[in-house]
């Protein structure tokens, strides 16, 4: 069977290395057709070059490059809908048209299309102008960027399509994609649509390139080597930490999503409110896409209480009649059943589920786990364990000021969600816990389930340690997501011809200037 060619400077060219991998259907367990190789450093190390000429050969250009790039790129994309649909399908047991072809593929073509009008208008780059002292600056493209794309997102979050890609283009950098195992197939049908779309916009050759997988320490290599830019990461907190470590030593920008249990607080008022409409709420929630989110609702906190007691076993009840899903592959069955194993060992008890299996393929029991706020407190790390699937674990808590206490132990999160009387009844405790949830999650929200992240100018899909490696950046929202991908850059006493045109007196860009110490706003495009 031959092996897949890699894209390297503008071309699909067979890869030296000798290591090959097949991706795995997971509702059957067979290998699925085509074989794909472990790329070796010397390929590596090509790809590398290829991109850092794009990278010279780009600068200075205007974003309407890069943005016809973006906008020709999801034309493309969904001109292929059926075979990346089929595809996906095949790689990941993820519905077809219900999640894959009507969900997440538009969002994936939109996100390239929000990220090309952040590039047209160039307003991303924050320019800002002191004519008294002749200072000027503003944000521009890092350099090559490396993008490692997750398992649970074959189109939004991929190396070569998801937000990190459309974010790293638009900020006018060449990415080196780096598909996931799970599903190369996929990555593959973008990247020969990326291609041609870079063809057909004169791109430089080495301004998308896709390698399958490497070995580990290549991969640190990769991201820590002299002409890499940045690098965005989403996946599993262990290898996200290696690569960060290896890029920090010589202070390489990696931008980070790794791992998190999404705190949900049920406030009295809410539970006798709303219980059982609560029960089903969360039910699906924690369930959809057999809870392979990164924002699934993995840890629920409440005052224990009668009708806490009646929501645990409603929500109980509800898990074990619900149908088992098929997970994203073994790898994830086995890492949800080490999760959850960890969690009982630490002092949870298994409400129901708890074993691998009951459904098609790869798949593990709809798992509830309940604990004591004083057993959390008195082991909070092993607690916070992510059971990444279709599991999450109850916190029962004697009294509202244990409740702030576990707030107060728990690590960095992506999202925090407040259930609470909606007449008012529980305001007081809402002021009472929010502070402490607050600081720990980038994104608090009120009354709803965290599943599901809006592609919005003001969403926040980051938050702090261990949910990713720095707090203040986002992987959703343009253009905030861009500058993950930029260096600020500050021109001094420059003469006029030689700036970039954003930063000249006579700019026709409407963007944020500082005039003589005095802020003035143009006409921004959104």
């Amino acid at each position: 069977m031959s092996v897949h060619p890699v894209l390297v400077g503008g071309e699909w060219v067979s890869s030296i290395g000798s290591k090959t991998f097949q991706a795995v259907n997971p509702a059957t367990g067979e290998a699925l057709p085509g074989v794909y190789p472990v790329s070796p450093w010397p390929e590596i190390e090509r790809v590398i070059q290829a991109a850092a000429a794009a990278s010279k050969e780009m600068h200075g250009w205007p974003g309407e490059r890069f943005a016809a790039f973006l906008e020709r790129y999801a034309a493309r994309i969904e001109a292929r809908k059926a075979d990346l649909v089929q595809q996906a399908h095949l790689e990941t047991a993820l519905p077809a048209e219900g999640r894959l072809g009507n969900t997440e593929l538009p969002r994936t073509i939109n996100q390239l299309k929000t990220a090309a009008a952040a590039a047209r208008s160039e307003s991303w780059r924050c320019p800002t102008i002191d004519s008294k002292a002749n200072i000027r600056s503003q944000f521009a493209a890092i350099g090559p960027v490396v993008v490692f794309g997750p398992n649970n997102f074959p189109y939004a979050f991929n190396g070569i399509s998801g937000g990190d890609f459309a974010a790293a283009v638009a900020a006018g950098n060449p990415v080196i994609a780096k598909a996931h195992p799970s599903h190369p197939g996929t990555s593959r049908t973008f990247a020969e649509e990326a291609l041609e779309a870079a063809r057909e916009t004169k791109m430089p050759a080495g301004f998308v390139q896709l390698i399958y997988r490497t070995e580990h320490a290549d991969g640190a290599k990769l991201v820590s080597h002299p002409l890499i830019g940045a690098t965005g990461y989403t996946g599993g907190r262990h290898t996200g930490l290696v690569l960060k470590e290896a890029a920090d030593k010589v202070g390489k920008p990696i931008y980070l999503e790794l791992s998190s249990i999404n705190p949900v607080v049920i406030l009295p008022g809410a539970f006798a409110e709303r219980g059982e409409k609560l029960a089903d709420e969360f039910t699906s929630s924690c369930l959809m896409g057999t809870g392979q989110f990164c924002t699934n609702p993995g840890l629920v906190l409440f005052v224990k209480s009668p009708a806490s007691e009646q929501f645990r076993d409603q929500v109980r009840q509800k898990f074990a009649a619900a149908p088992v899903g098929t997970l994203l592959g073994p790898s994830v069955t086995k890492s949800l059943e080490h999760g959850v194993k960890t969690l009982a060992a630490h002092g949870a008890t298994i409400l129901t589920g708890g074993e691998a299996g009951g459904g098609k393929g790869a798949s593990f029991q709809n798992t509830l786990l309940s604990t004591t706020a004083d057993k959390f407190l008195s082991d909070a790390e092993a607690l916070q364990t992510e059971a990444f699937g279709n599991a999450s674990l109850f916190v029962e808590c004697s009294s509202p000021e244990q409740l702030v206490r576990v707030l107060e132990a728990m690590e960095g999160n992506l999202t925090g969600c407040v259930y609470s009387d909606s007449n008012g009844a529980d305001d007081a405790l809402y002021q009472q816990i929010v502070p402490a949830l607050r600081q720990r999650v980038g994104r608090l929200l009120n009354d709803k389930m965290p599943t599901g992240v809006a592609v919005s100018a003001a969403m926040n899909h980051g938050g702090p340690f261990p949910a990713t490696g720095h707090p203040g950046f986002t992987a959703v929202g343009i253009p905030a997501a861009i500058h993950r991908f930029g260096m600020l850059q500050s021109y001094d006493n420059v003469r006029e011809a030689r700036l970039p045109c954003t930063l000249k007196n006579k700019n026709p860009g409407g963007v944020w200037r500082s005039i003589d110490g005095a802020w003035t706003q143009a006409d921004v495009p959104v």
